[in-house]
This record gives C-alpha cells, sequence and structure tokens, in this order.
C-alpha cells in the first residue's frame, strides 16, 4: 500500500492512525499542500479532488480519510475500528462526522488560504475564524461524549477505534492555532489517553518522514 499524504493535513493523520492500529505497512508518499504539489500533474492523474489522503492499494485508489479508515477496517478487519451494534456504530460516526463534516471544512488549508488570499482577511482574524469553529465544534464533541455515556478511556469504551482516529488530529490542530481547550475536558483527557499508544504518538506531525 501507499499512502499519497502531508505531514500536517489532519485528515492523512486520521488514516495514519489508522494503519497503525490495524499494523499495517505502507509507503509514506509526501504531497506537500504549502507548496501546491497536489496540482501536480502526476498526482492531479491519480486524485480528481486533487487533496490529501489517497490511499493506493494495489490497483484500487481509495480517497477521503474516513472512506479510507472504512475500507481498511473492512479489508482488513482485526482489530476492529467500529463497534459491532449499530446504534453504537452510529455514534462513533457520528462523533467522527461532527469532526469531519462540521469542524474540518471550514479551517482547512483552501478555505484559509481564500479568506486571506480572495477576501482580505487579515491574518489575526483568519486565525480567530479558525479558533471559534474548532472551539465550538468540540464543545459539541464534549456534549456528545458526556452525554451518550458511551465513552471509556477512549471515545467508545476502552478500545482506540475510528471515531479517536478523528479526535486526535483535530486537538492537535487546535493546539497549534492556539485554541482554548479548557471547556472540553472529556475530549482532552481522551486525547491524553491516546497519545500514550505508538499508533498516535509516532504518527503525528513532528514524526512524519516530510516535516519541517
Amino acid at each position: 500500500m501507499e499512502l499519497f499524504n502531508y505531514f500536517r493535513s489532519s485528515a492523512s493523520y486520521r488514516v495514519r492512525i489508522a494503519l497503525a492500529l490495524k499494523g499495517l505497512d505502507y509507503d509514506y508518499r509526501s504531497v506537500h499542500l504549502a507548496k501546491n504539489e497536489q496540482f501536480n500533474e502526476s498526482y492531479s492523474a491519480v486524485s480528481a479532488s486533487r487533496l490529501v489522503p489517497l490511499l493506493r492499494d494495489g490497483e484500487a485508489s481509495v480517497t477521503q480519510s474516513m472512506a479510507i479508515i472504512e475500507y481498511l477496517d473492512e479489508t482488513h478487519p482485526e482489530p476492529p475500528l467500529l463497534p459491532r451494534g449499530p446504534l453504537d456504530r452510529a455514534y462513533v460516526r457520528a462523533i467522527s462526522q461532527d469532526i469531519a463534516c462540521e469542524i474540518h471544512p471550514l479551517n482547512n488549508l483552501r478555505v484559509l488560504r481564500y479568506l486571506t488570499q480572495e477576501l482580505g482577511v487579515s491574518e489575526e482574524n483568519k486565525d480567530r475564524w479558525y479558533r471559534h469553529w474548532v472551539e465550538t465544534g468540540l464543545e459539541v464533541v464534549e456534549r456528545r461524549l458526556v452525554g451518550e455515556g458511551r465513552a471509556g478511556t477512549f471515545c467508545f469504551g476502552d478500545t482506540p477505534g475510528l471515531a479517536d482516529c478523528l479526535l486526535v488530529p483535530q486537538v492537535f490542530n487546535a493546539q497549534r492555532f492556539k485554541a482554548r481547550l479548557d471547556h472540553v475536558p472529556t475530549v482532552m483527557r481522551i486525547h491524553a489517553a491516546c497519545m500514550k499508544l505508538d499508533a498516535f504518538a509516532k504518527t503525528q506531525p513532528s514524526a512524519c518522514p516530510d516535516a519541517e
């Protein structure tokens, strides 16, 4: 397998965690988003969206981080990243989508570039935009974790899974932008538990081959 990704991309980090939890080997392929390498003809030929991550498994290519992770869970079912019961699976997917669909799209690199380069938003206000959406978004995750009663050491019970793969990279980005996190103690407790595991710690951005 090959993973086309960028060290600082939270979506890429999600997949790196999932691959590590599964114990799967892969070739690391760097696509440097800040240098616009996603627009190179060689990458555009394999990625219609020109986004990362992209997983190449033999002749097959899979895009979108959650689709990649669920593909890995179906093709390499042990250890499972989703629980067995349909309601529990819906809960895990809901937390994952709270992050992937509600927080991340507002704060990814192309949106931040559009704010500053096309709309003339200042760097200070761009960062305020980022912090607002990540702080309010993680507050929703916190309420779900506390209110549903399914969280344990991790987002669901005492085994890391899909939701944790998404939670940790989002907290990483929140910390990088100096967002307030004291209002989400359960989120931060789970984050701390995850970072004790090699699957999370050894795939973090600073540990990647293309880290700057």
